[in-house]
């Protein structure tokens, strides 16, 4: 996977193409899109380091839709239904930008006045929802990918131990999608996404992206270390985490706000 970091003036321009509050103008010569940030604050540098001749795969989006939905989804007060409609429009918005470099090859096409070449994937994409919080995310990424491929990864986190545990896994032996796409709307400890991203490595896939609502500063260093090559796609990196490993200041559970089984006992 080639990752060359971009020159001094790319960069300025990358980040004039993501002010928030701006009006933004675009060059000629430059993708209209939500642009990544392949590079962080110097305060948070650490998160997505850039040195030397490479980048860091870390893609923290900014736009302005997925601030203000990133904000009503860490309110505590935001009921479940609400929740899940937020988790739906921000995945659509991770799933655009993460699938920017899929391959595609001509197709022909009838139009009803003349024929015309048009663009089909050409790789077979696979969604790895990790249950159960994972689920969340795959109706959104399946609209803009209705031929995408779903396979279940079952993870839970010891409570004491904020391990994960696998208990589900169902993957063909032998037949690798090309490109997968994990889905998970926290990466909090990294120890999920790490099992994730074995359990893929050993199924032979070759191009792996963590899609993620929130993540820790912690989980996406361990992620980097381990498997460096894989790509983390994030709406917000927050600093911390807990003595309960919680994402501070996070969102709560997502899998008990998703799925409304939050104890409020």
């Amino acid at each position: 996977m080639d990752r060359n970091r971009p020159s001094a003036d790319g960069a300025a321009a990358t980040k004039a193409r993501v002010s928030a509050a701006t009006n933004t103008t675009w060059d000629e010569d430059e993708a209209m899109s939500v642009t990544l940030m392949a590079e962080r604050t110097a305060a948070k540098s650490a998160v997505a380091p850039a040195t030397g001749d490479f980048m860091s795969g870390v893609f923290e989006v900014q736009h302005p839709l997925i601030a203000c939905h990133l904000t009503r989804l860490r309110d505590k007060n935001t009921s479940s239904p609400e929740f899940r409609q937020l988790v739906n429009r921000l995945a659509t918005l991770l799933a655009y930008e993460a699938t920017k470099d899929l391959r595609v090859e001509p197709v022909i096409v009838e139009t009803p006045l003349v024929k015309t070449e048009g663009r089909q994937l050409s790789q077979r994409i696979g969604l790895i929802p990790i249950l159960r919080a994972g689920l969340g995310m795959i109706d959104p990424v399946l609209e803009l990918i209705p031929s995408a491929e779903v396979w279940h990864l079952g993870l839970y986190r010891d409570e004491e131990t904020a391990k994960p545990i696998k208990y589900y896994s169902k993957l063909p032996p032998g037949r690798p999608v090309d490109v997968a796409l994990i889905l998970d709307p926290m990466l909090a400890t990294g120890g999920s996404a790490v099992d994730a991203l074995t359990t893929l490595r050993d199924w032979g896939v070759r191009q792996v992206k963590i899609l993620s609502v929130i993540a820790s500063e912690e989980g996406v260093k361990r992620v980097e270390c381990e498997f460096p090559d894989a790509q983390i796609y994030v709406c917000q990196i927050d600093p911390d985490l807990n003595d309960r490993k919680f994402i501070v200041p996070g969102l709560g559970d997502a899998g008990d706000r998703i799925f409304n089984t939050i104890d409020h006992d």
